[in-house]
């Protein structure tokens, strides 16, 4: 389509040099990346699958499948859906649950094109390794995830939000964040680190956990640095992520003074929203699902 970043598509000079200006003190990666392109279908580590209640949107009415998103390094894949006119939509960065971009993640961005917003979810793990070949979750936290700096996350968010810009179809003046689990902790991060974010959504991202020196830093550190409000999706009965530190993070908003918001639904677990999963609770995934939708539109994400 007119106006699409292709996978052919030539990184001019002056992009080249806007985007090493993201992250002008992150060092070029010597080993080169591991994912080049996106795995189809579910993750192996999160099989089985319930496929009773996975939800599946359909492409009609939009243009959706793999880019290339150019980063200081050399390029990610990311998948990007948007509706087929000639317009400019809000931005919405999908970020990855510790599954990586697949189906899942694919059809959240479908999801919100639909809803009119150009959504793009860039694979964050392409440099440390390829998460749909590990079975195990143990195995694919302590050999990809626990790898992954979060320096490099925000340069490559930063990245998709440039190719977004470039496209031709998309108003980056208007940009949120949103992201499950692994990627529900990133949106609390990005909301620190971008000032021109709108807004985000966090699905169930911890809180506060040990800190490392690739992630030093937890979303309760950054409370008092959030550019722009977040609303926080937990479950009550989440087995990950204690209650104690939830309230911890709405006390450090409040005395932060920030108009972020927090709600927990009782007695739910842990992926509530992840319709492919046994956790998947159809009632608070949709309520989730519309309140996230109305947080975007009440903070000029729309």
């Amino acid at each position: 389509m007119p106006g699409d970043i292709r996978p052919s598509a030539k990184l001019t000079a002056d992009l080249k040099s806007q985007l090493a200006s993201l992250a002008p003190d992150m060092p070029l990666s010597r080993r080169g990346f591991v994912v080049t392109s996106l795995s189809a279908g579910f993750a192996a580590a999160a099989m089985p699958v319930c496929a009773q209640t996975v939800i599946t949107t359909d492409t009609k009415g939009l243009v959706a499948g793999e880019v290339k998103i150019p980063v200081p390094d050399g390029s990610i894949p990311g998948y990007r859906a948007r509706p087929a006119d000639n317009k400019k939509h809000a931005v919405v960065l999908v970020v990855q649950e510790i599954f990586g971009v697949h189906e899942h993640i694919k059809d959240v961005c479908r999801r919100f094109a639909k809803a009119g917003y150009y959504a793009i979810a860039p694979e964050l793990y392409s440099r440390q390794g390829d998460p749909s070949k590990i079975s195990d979750i143990p195995t694919l936290l302590s050999q990809i995830v626990s790898k992954v700096p979060d320096k490099q996350v925000m340069s490559d968010l930063d990245a998709a939000a440039a190719v977004a810009a470039k496209s031709g179809h998309a108003d980056t003046s208007k940009l949120a964040v949103t992201g499950f689990c692994w990627g529900g902790r990133i949106v609390w991060l990005y909301a620190a680190h971008n000032p021109k974010l709108k807004a985000g959504v966090a699905w169930y991202g911890p809180i506060a956990r040990p800190a490392t020196d690739l992630q030093p830093k937890n979303p309760i550190d950054l409370a008092a640095d959030i550019k722009a409000p977040v609303l926080g999706l937990y479950g009550g009965a989440d087995q990950g992520i204690p209650n104690d530190t939830v309230e911890k993070m709405q006390a450090a908003l409040k005395a932060a003074k920030k108009p972020s918001e927090i709600i927990v639904y009782p007695d739910t677990p842990h992926g509530f929203h992840a319709d492919y999963r046994p956790s998947y609770r159809k009632d608070k995934a949709e309520d989730g699902w519309a309140k996230a939708l109305a947080w975007f539109k009440k903070n000029g994400v729309a």
